[in-house]
Order: C-alpha cells, then sequence, then structure tokens
C-alpha cells in the first residue's frame, strides 16, 4: 500500500457519454478530414478510397454478416463562374451557413484549398460552428417529423 501512497489519487470517472454538440462536431470534423484527403489524393493524382461497413444477409445462410464497402465521397469544392474555386462546407446532405448569407469560402487556386480546409477544421473543433451545425441538424430533425 505503501507504493499507491506516491501517486495523486482522485475519484473522477469517465463520462459514459458524449454531449451531442461534441459528436457533432466530431462527425463534422472527420467529413473535412476526407475532404483533406480527398484534395491530397487529387493533387498527388492519385485516387481516395474510404470504407465503411456495411451490414448484409447471407442469401443461402439467412445470417447477417458485417461487409467492407467502399464509400463515394464527393468533392465540397467548385469552380465559380468567374474561374475562381469555392469550397462550401457540408452537414450531411445541408449546406453551412459560414457567416450571415455566406454558404461557401472563395479560394484563389487548388494551392489554397488545404489549408482552408485545415483552418475550417480547427474552427469546428473549437467549436466555431457549433450555430451553424445545431440549425442544419435541427432541419434534418424536422423532416423526420409529420
Amino acid at each position: 500500500m505503501a507504493t499507491l501512497a506516491t501517486l495523486k489519487l482522485s475519484a473522477t470517472v469517465k463520462p459514459t457519454h458524449m454531449p451531442a454538440v461534441q459528436m457533432r462536431r466530431n462527425k463534422l470534423a472527420k467529413r473535412l478530414w476526407e475532404q483533406v484527403e480527398l484534395a491530397k489524393a487529387q493533387q498527388a493524382g492519385t485516387q481516395f478510397t474510404s470504407t465503411k461497413f456495411r451490414s448484409i444477409a447471407d442469401p443461402e445462410t439467412g445470417l447477417r454478416k458485417q461487409v467492407e464497402v467502399s464509400k463515394r465521397i464527393k468533392q465540397w469544392w467548385f469552380t465559380t463562374d468567374n474561374g475562381k474555386l469555392a469550397l462550401s462546407v457540408r452537414y450531411g446532405a445541408r449546406l453551412l451557413e459560414l457567416a450571415k448569407g455566406k454558404y461557401a469560402v472563395e479560394l484563389a487556386s487548388e494551392k489554397e484549398l488545404l489549408p482552408t480546409l485545415e483552418i475550417i477544421k480547427t474552427a469546428v473543433l473549437a467549436g466555431e460552428l457549433d450555430t451553424a451545425i445545431e440549425n442544419a441538424a435541427s432541419k434534418l430533425r424536422d423532416g423526420f417529423s409529420k
């Protein structure tokens, strides 16, 4: 027992659940990571594929099993009419309003794409887009109500 006395003990326990705000931040941060990887692959001239697990029923035995399938990732950036690049941030199928009436970030070239995505990811993890994420999530929830 003398060895435990040398440690600083506390009554802290691990939380059993994560707040909804933090789960939404993590979800958007994961999607931003996918966009960063997609942009890196596009600049390198390679393909980026992300995988997910899908549950299917075996037609012979009727048992359900997990199968790894590739996930389709759409890029969030596009070329505008004036030839510049624009980056819009999505939460699910909804566009996030980054500022009042502003839904996209204008970029001069593809070289600015990766740093901009990293800045947006930092802002998401810092909680700067929580209200925009909440608005998008509430619109999604409203779509399920009758």
